[in-house]
């Protein structure tokens, strides 16, 4: 199973590493690797986190207040629509789309 990112959800990751790394150098890095680790669970265990609409799934990070919006297309390719911070609107990430 492989993955890919909607546009505005990978201006989202850009946008989220460079926040942490203006706070706290490194710290970008360190969302990165975070965000890997919780796409990696994803593409073992795609149907493993709940739902937010009848196509969307999510999961959190475990380290940083952000949660990732994703799909099951037919095709077995997860698609990334949005990374987004927690403190949104829950419904925000569908403006991605």
């Amino acid at each position: 199973m492989t993955h890919r990112f909607l546009s505005p959800a990978a201006e989202e990751i850009k946008e989220a590493a460079q926040f942490y790394d203006f706070r706290v150098q490194g710290s970008g890095a360190d969302f990165l690797e975070e965000l890997d680790s919780a796409i990696q669970r994803i593409l073992q265990f795609p149907k493993a986190w709940g739902l937010v609409s009848k196509q969307f799934r999510h999961c959190p990070l475990r380290q940083f207040p952000y949660t990732i919006i994703y799909t099951l297309p037919p095709s077995r390719e997860i698609l990334i629509v949005s990374v987004f911070h927690q403190s949104r609107e829950p419904m925000t990430w569908n403006h991605n789309l």
